[in-house]
C-alpha cells in the first residue's frame, strides 16, 4: 500500500523561468501550464506568478516566478522593457489590436524611413500616456475592460513613461515596425496608435513581440512546448535561481549567529561589517532616494543616515539567504528571507 506524501513534505519548486509566450494564451494561463509542468507527487509548484501581463495576442519574453522568488518578482515588473511590433495603418480597433473591431478609416499619407526617424525622436523620452480602456487597470475595484465591454468610457489619469529607445522602419505602404525599449506602465498599443496619429492617419498593431526584460533576453527564453516534451528533472534545469530578478550586486556577508538572529525577525549592527565600498553603494543610493523624495512633494523629509538601503544577504557558505535593509549608521533589519 503506497502512503500518499504530505503537502509538508513536498519539495517547493523555487526559481524563475523565462518562457517564451505563444499567441493566444493569457498570461495566467502560461502560469498555470507552468505550474501543471513542474507539479509532481513530490513536488509543491502551487506558488508562481508573472513578472508584467502580456495581451493575449502578444507573444515572447515572460519571466514566470516560482515558490521562494515570487518575493523578489516586483524588480522585474520594475524593470525597462523592450518590444517589437507591427503596426497596420489606415485603421483604428477599439482595442488598439488585431482583436479588437475597426472603428475608424483614414487614408494613408506617402511615408519613407526618413519620415519615420523623425517621428521616432518626437516620441524619444519622458512623457506622459493615457493608458486604454482595454486594460486591467482598475477604476472603483473594476478593471477598465469590464467597463470598456459595457460601451462605458471612464476618465483615465496620464501615467509618467519613458521612451528609451525608439526605431521606426517602413515595411511596406500600409505597414510599419516599431523597435521600442521603455519603462514599465508604457502600452505599446496607445505608443502605436500615437506613432499613426503623428504620421497623419490611424493604426493598430498586429503583431507584438516582448525581447526583453530587465536583464532577461528572449534569446535564453524557452517555449511551452519544448518544455512540455521534457522531463521533469530537465524541466528543472530550466529554473534559474531564486534571487535571478534581483538587481542588486552589493552583498553582505553574515555570521552564523547573526543568520539565526535575522531569521528571528532581529535588528543588527553591522557598522564593523560594511567596508568602505558598501558604504559609498549606500551613499549612493542614498543620495538616489533623497532627490527622488525632493521631486515628490509630499513625502516628508528623511534623515540621511537612517534611510534604509535594500542589499543581498549571504551566509558564510556563500547561500543567499535573501534582502536586507541597510542604513549608513549599520543598522541592518531583515526585510525578504527565503525558506528553505
Amino acid at each position: 500500500m503506497s502512503i500518499p506524501i504530505k503537502q509538508a513534505d513536498k519539495v517547493r519548486v523555487s526559481g524563475v523561468v523565462l518562457v517564451d509566450k505563444p499567441q493566444g494564451m493569457t498570461s495566467q494561463q502560461v502560469v498555470s501550464k507552468v505550474k501543471y509542468l513542474f507539479k509532481s507527487p513530490r513536488h509543491d509548484s502551487k506558488k508562481a506568478g508573472h513578472t508584467g501581463t502580456l495581451d493575449p495576442m502578444a507573444t515572447g519574453l515572460l519571466p514566470i516566478c516560482m515558490g521562494e522568488a515570487t518575493k523578489f518578482s516586483h524588480y522585474q515588473l520594475d524593470a525597462d522593457k523592450s518590444y517589437q511590433a507591427t503596426v497596420l495603418l489606415g485603421r483604428q480597433t477599439d482595442t488598439g489590436d488585431a482583436d479588437g473591431q475597426i472603428i475608424e478609416q483614414s487614408p494613408i499619407p506617402a511615408f519613407d524611413d526618413a519620415l519615420l526617424d523623425k517621428i521616432a525622436q518626437q516620441f524619444l523620452g519622458a512623457q506622459q500616456q493615457i493608458p486604454p480602456m482595454y486594460s486591467a487597470l482598475k477604476k472603483d475595484g473594476k478593471k477598465l475592460y469590464e467597463y470598456a465591454r459595457a460601451g462605458v468610457e471612464v476618465e483615465r489619469p496620464p501615467r509618467n513613461i519613458v521612451i528609451k529607445a525608439i526605431d521606426i522602419k517602413k515595411i511596406d505602404n500600409e505597414q510599419i515596425q516599431l523597435t521600442v525599449t521603455c519603462t514599465k506602465g508604457t502600452y505599446v498599443r496607445v505608443l502605436g496608435e500615437d506613432i499613426a496619429k503623428a504620421m497623419g492617419t490611424l493604426g493598430h498593431l498586429t503583431t507584438l513581440r516582448r525581447t526583453q526584460v530587465g536583464k532577461f533576453s528572449i534569446d535564453d527564453a524557452i517555449t511551452l512546448s519544448a518544455l512540455e516534451a521534457m522531463t521533469l528533472t530537465n524541466r528543472e534545469e530550466q529554473l534559474m535561481p531564486v534571487d535571478a530578478c534581483i538587481g542588486i550586486d552589493a552583498t553582505l556577508l553574515l555570521t552564523s549567529e547573526q543568520c539565526t538572529r535575522i531569521h528571528m525577525g532581529q535588528r543588527l549592527n553591522v557598522s564593523d561589517q560594511l567596508t568602505s565600498d558598501l558604504k559609498e553603494y549606500i551613499s549612493e543610493k542614498v543620495n538616489e532616494q533623497l532627490l527622488q523624495d525632493k521631486d515628490e512633494d509630499h513625502k516628508e523629509p528623511q534623515i540621511e543616515h537612517e534611510i534604509p538601503i535594500d542589499i543581498r544577504l549571504i551566509n558564510e557558505e556563500g547561500e543567499f539567504l535573501g534582502l536586507g535593509a541597510i542604513s549608513l549608521n549599520g543598522r541592518l533589519q531583515p526585510k525578504k528571507l527565503i525558506q528553505r
